[in-house]
């Protein structure tokens, strides 16, 4: 779910301008409603069901604890919140923590077994791989059906 943002100017004319904390870049800046860090205020730039992950916004939005957290309505620090760990299976939920559009990420984040296709057996990382999920099991792109 995309929050509404609020557009800050951002004097780039000074040395000491502000950056991109996941990217670098110090264009055309926004800070984030759910950490106050400076993010590249490139959210229009997404083309809807490409599943890009080329937009810092939308990538800390849509992909992070801190961002869920925020936009669920939780109280308190996001790594710390039962709520947060409690609607996630542990693999999402460690992904969603440590994942590059992270400002912080999660110190010491729970073990989990890797998530195996209920067909071949080959591994799928929840968090970046395609795969199907019906009746409790998932299966890879390829055994699910949904091509190479």
């Amino acid at each position: 779910m995309m929050t509404q943002r609020k557009e800050q100017k951002v004097d780039n004319s000074s040395k000491g301008r502000p950056r991109c904390g996941l990217c670098g870049n110090t264009g055309k800046l926004i800070t984030t409603e759910c950490c106050g860090q400076w993010i590249c205020d490139d959210a229009d730039q997404y083309v809807m069901f490409s599943y890009t992950r080329n937009c810092c916004y939308r990538n800390h939005d849509r992909y992070t604890l801190c961002s869920y957290h925020y936009n669920e309505g939780h109280k308190g620090d996001w790594k710390e919140c039962p709520k947060c760990r409690k609607d996630f299976e542990t693999e999402i939920y460690v992904w969603y923590g440590t994942n590059e559009y992270n400002f912080e990420k999660l110190a010491d984040p729970p073990k989990y077994d890797p998530t195996k296709c209920a067909k071949c057996g080959k591994i799928i990382t929840l968090g970046e791989d395609g795969y199907c999920q019906t009746r409790g099991q998932y299966f890879c792109e390829k055994c699910g059906g949904l091509g190479l």
